[in-house]
């Protein structure tokens, strides 16, 4: 007998993944609160601490956390007003204490502490020892802004709200902190909402399965990375274009693609899976719909900037082509272990290595057109989260730039494409910790730091984690059978969209190598979809 009154209401969503129940990791970690949810519980009846309400808990905790290992570089030091202190950077203690973040060099660097207006004012690059530089064809060595329109506005709201904060504080007895300090305090706030707005999108394309999320608010990757520079606006934007594509809402997809563009390039990458599932659905003319939308929407923001500063708002592409390859790419790693001095040597300062970016663009190239291939001829037409996993990662590994803070961009998709929660979290726990024996290297060795070959060591297991990812993703598209997502085929694609249950319709003038094998039989778009074996 129970000992109250049945609810009027016994509706139960049974079909919700319970990780207490089929996942050894959550079983294990459900033993601290209680052990596994009840057998004739009701499932998802919470009234106040729902699934969603405990990831932003969880993501809270992790925000906490990603703030402290950023703590030591943020005491204030030095007398006088805000604006006259400074964050205590002595000795390189950046790096020995794990602190690092661009934020704060960069409010000095881009003239930010002047209050200067981004994309507007430049400065001359300068040596070691303060003198100015001139860049390979003899020109002075100007510099601007160097991010995208919406990352260096973000960074001029911040300034100015630090700078209110700074003024405030002459006029009423508040702290008085390095204004710096409150200037990375406020971005790393908008960054942080950034990122349960990413758990949020995630849980709501997740489906069933919401307790994936929990993956995304409680990364390792975080702890490290997340106010290491501004990629949580990016990833926010990105993730929130994903779950409008899953609602149907084309426009608004690209629109929000667009915007995720203007603050980071990564978000353009999406209109590849997009239209390699539209071409296999029939449904190109939606995707040209994103992609119109993702034009306009990116231009509005743009145009401003553009006309009013077309210098400066050109730097992010010129820096982009100038750079070479980054300390954390696979081209760095192949030169630290075999001596290699690189495709282009004896460059002068800024000048284009013109072959590392051709073999950066080809080999992308050569990846897409191997998605290509596995989108267009897998037994079941790919998961859109499966497909948008594979290309951004695949544009990690081949591109001449890793940053650290990169490797935000795949925790969403990932945790979309590939819910298995102790292989992912194997591979985020040796992404996080690639950070440590970064900055050792960076301290020096003669300052009792780390060797090179010890970072492009954890650099290069980093890489091989990311390959073994898209190598299961990649299995699990030509076995769907295998897809935890999919439910023993009760589920096609929830976050597809327009894709979700659509029969396959490629293009007459498609050849017989490229089209889906015959092992899936098409449905229409009211009947779930179902697996059958060849």
């Amino acid at each position: 007998m129970s000992p109250q009154p049945l609810a009027a209401d016994l509706r139960s969503a049974d079909d919700r993944d319970l990780p207490s129940r089929t996942d050894t990791l959550g079983a294990a970690l459900s033993q601290v609160i209680g052990g596994p949810v009840g057998r004739h519980a009701l499932i998802g009846r919470a009234r106040f601490f729902t699934p969603l309400r405990a990831m932003f808990l969880i993501a809270v905790v992790f925000l906490a956390l990603g703030y402290s290992s950023k703590a030591a570089c943020l005491v204030t030091t030095g007398t006088g007003t805000a604006d006259q202190k400074v964050a205590n950077w002595q000795n390189q203690r950046a790096y020995y204490e794990l602190c690092y973040s661009d934020t704060v060099p960069l409010y000095t660097a881009e003239l930010l502490n002047l209050g200067k207006f981004p994309y507007k004012s430049s400065w001359i690059e300068t040596d070691s020892q303060g003198r100015p530089q001139k860049q390979f064809d003899g020109n002075p060595a100007v510099r601007y802004m160097e991010y995208p329109v919406i990352t260096g506005l973000y960074q001029y709201l911040s300034m100015s709200l630090a700078k209110s904060y700074s003024a405030l504080s002459k006029l009423v007895p508040i702290p008085s902190i390095a204004e710096v300090v409150m200037f990375f305090n406020i971005s790393a706030f908008g960054l942080a909402l950034a990122w349960l707005a990413t758990v949020w999108a995630t849980s709501q394309l997740a489906g069933r399965r919401i307790w994936d999320a929990a993956l995304v608010a409680g990364s390792p990757i975080l702890i490290f990375q997340i106010f290491t520079n501004f990629d949580a606006l990016a990833t926010a934007l990105a993730t929130g274009a994903i779950l409008a594509w899953a609602r149907r809402k084309p426009v608004l997809a690209g629109a929000l693609i667009g915007l995720g563009v203007a603050a980071k390039l990564y978000p353009i990458l999406l209109l590849i899976p997009l239209a390699l599932l539209g071409l296999r659905a029939g449904r190109l003319r939606e995707v040209g719909k994103t992609a119109l939308a993702a034009f306009v929407a990116w231009l509005v923001v743009n145009l401003p900037i553009m006309v009013m500063f077309p210098r400066g708002w050109s730097e992010f592409f010129r820096l982009n082509a100038r750079r070479g390859d980054d300390m954390d790419s696979l081209y760095n790693v192949v030169k630290s272990y075999t001596g290699w001095r690189g495709f282009d040597t004896n460059l002068g300062l800024w000048e284009p290595p013109t072959i590392l970016n051709t073999v950066v663009m080809v080999l992308f190239v050569l990846c897409c057109a191997g998605v290509a291939y596995i989108v267009l001829t897998a037994p079941r037409r790919p998961r859109l989260a499966q497909v948008a996993f594979l290309v951004v990662a695949l544009f990690l590994l081949t591109n001449k730039v890793w940053s650290p803070q990169f490797s935000l961009w795949l925790v969403p998709l990932a945790v979309l494409a590939l819910p298995h929660r102790r292989i992912l979290l194997a591979w985020m726990t040796i992404d996080a910790l690639v950070w440590i024996p970064r900055m050792l290297f960076l301290y020096g060795e003669e300052n009792k730091g780390l060797p090179e070959q010890w970072f492009t060591t954890t650099v290069l297991l980093r890489d091989i984690a990311v390959i073994t990812l898209c190598a299961l993703v990649i299995r699990q598209i030509y076995r769907p059978e295998l897809d935890l997502v999919r439910n023993r085929g009760r589920l096609d694609d929830p976050s597809g969209g327009l894709f979700d249950r659509a029969p396959d319709r490629p293009p007459a003038w498609l050849p017989q190598w490229l089209r889906p094998r015959d092992s899936v039989i098409s449905v229409p778009e009211d009947r779930p979809a179902a697996v059958l074996n060849a």
